[in-house]
């Protein structure tokens, strides 16, 4: 049996309200003399795929080729979303039904967006457009997740979510829900909801401090009153919560500045289907879409991530480096396959021949070696003010350039305990004089074994030379 946290095919579906944004940029020079408002001189115009689409956007920006399934008008603004999707390589079937097709003009003077244009009707399924959707969802092959794209438009009626939920549910597809508005039993038997904090507040009708324990407290609530595995709750500037049946994860926000949070939620959900897809675990999963958000949200617009943008933010992170939720989630794939997990610890201010020959023979004792790196911080608390000499992100990238190396993570603490509790290691390893009955996290590890040192090697003896 899969597990609970990963896919077995390898597309992303997305259903939900489609949309048609327009956006007319210019510049402003002058106040009209007809009203008291600013005259846009229009030098450019665009459109981008809106709603459900934007979602299937980010997916296909990362080098996807998702199935995009959603309701259209009969007009000129649905030959445009079809072009858009044509040319984004993303496979749409747009059914169409007598409403016009939902239309966002936003007008743009510089970098201020002056006012919006909404051309929306909300959708009233009839007999025949609920049959068309269904038979499409029917119809889908080889796909891993599917997305519910719900803005309130009308596509996302409770009988639809329902059926794709209880489709896909038979066929181990995930599914995973971009929520609107107060009534949430439609999306029962989802995978995982994202909902922002105000979505959050909606739905249970109360006030919500941003903090991590008024929205783990809430979190908890909502998966206890409906019938869905995970709840993943988008924090703007405080990141996001992650809330299972067996856990909470805080992760911090990745961006540098905020500029504009259109489609960030879109981006969010999609990047998360996107690492699921491609075999990632769920807090993995959960960190690249944290950082994908981080992205957009310093762009003008509904922008979607796009594959180089996202590997160079998780550049560190998709080697050997990895943050402490995302080790444990990794370490447990390890121990799936039946590796043996070794763990070690250590400042490694300047790497010398002692390190390498120490860390090859704890890599010799089981499969996997993990090593937890001092931060400067702590480094600095060890050591004295004038410590490290490296700067833990060198500290780190050096000691992943080595071959045999396998994860390497930060700890702030004085000693690597709550570390260890974490990872639990089969093979506990010290260096040097210690004693079995001194180590630390010994209780957690299956086993301590102590390594020699190479005689004559030592950051402090390199540092005293070079003084000289």
């Amino acid at each position: 049996m899969a597990d609970k946290h990963t896919v077995t095919h390898n597309k992303v579906a997305v259903y939900g309200d489609l949309m048609l944004d327009k956006y007319y940029h210019g510049s402003v020079s002058r106040i009209s003399p007809e009203a008291p408002v600013p005259v846009v001189k229009i030098d450019e115009i665009r459109s981008n795929l809106g709603g459900a689409g934007n979602v299937a956007h980010n997916i296909a920006t990362l080098e996807s080729k998702p199935t995009l399934i959603g309701l259209i008008g009969r007009d000129d603004h649905s030959k445009d979303l079809k072009n858009l999707a044509k040319v984004a390589n993303i496979q749409l079937f747009g059914i169409e039904t007598d409403t016009p097709t939902i239309t966002k003009i936003r007008i743009i003077g510089g970098h201020q967006q002056i006012t919006r244009l909404d051309f929306e009707d909300i959708v009233k399924l009839e007999e025949g457009t609920i049959k068309s959707i269904k038979n499409t969802i029917d119809s889908l092959k080889e796909i891993g997740v599917i997305i519910i794209s719900d803005y309130g438009k009308g596509a996302c009626h409770p009988e639809i979510c329902q059926y794709i939920i209880n489709s896909a549910t038979k066929k181990n597809i995930k599914v995973m829900i971009d929520p609107k508005g107060a009534d949430w039993t439609k999306y029962n038997g989802a995978f995982i909801i994202t909902p922002n904090l105000s979505e959050v507040k909606q739905l249970l009708n109360i006030s919500l401090n941003n903090t991590d324990s008024e929205v783990e407290a809430a979190g908890k609530t909502i998966l206890s009153n409906y019938k869905i595995d995970n709840l993943l709750i988008t924090r703007s500037e405080k990141g996001m919560s992650l809330i299972t049946p067996d856990s909470v994860t805080h992760f911090h926000t990745k961006a540098k500045e905020v500029y504009d949070v259109s489609g960030a939620g879109d981006t969010v959900i999609a990047t998360l289907a996107w690492s699921l897809v491609n075999g990632r675990k769920l807090k993995e999963a959960v960190y690249i879409a944290n950082a994908a958000a981080g992205i957009v949200v310093s762009k003008l617009g509904t922008t979607p991530i796009k594959f180089k943008e996202l590997m160079t933010v998780l550049e560190p992170y998709s080697h050997k480096y990895v943050d402490r939720d995302v080790l444990i989630d990794r370490l447990s794939v390890e121990r799936s396959k039946g590796n043996k997990i070794v763990f070690t610890n250590g400042c490694f201010d300047i790497l010398h021949r002692g390190h390498v020959d120490y860390l090859q023979s704890a890599k010799k004792l089981g499969d996997i070696i993990v090593i937890g790196v001092n931060t400067d911080r702590s480094v600095k608390q060890l050591k004295g003010s004038t410590r490290p000499i490296n700067h833990e992100k060198d500290r780190v990238e050096l000691l992943s350039h080595l071959e045999f190396v396998d994860y390497v993570t930060l700890f702030d603490e004085e000693t690597p305990y709550d570390l260890i509790k974490s990872v639990k290691p089969d093979i506990l390893v010290k260096g040097g004089d210690y004693k079995i009955n001194e180590v630390v996290g010994r209780e957690f590890a299956g086993e301590v074994r102590i390594i020699p040192l190479t005689q004559g090697y030592s950051t402090t003896k390199i540092i005293e030379k070079a003084s000289k």
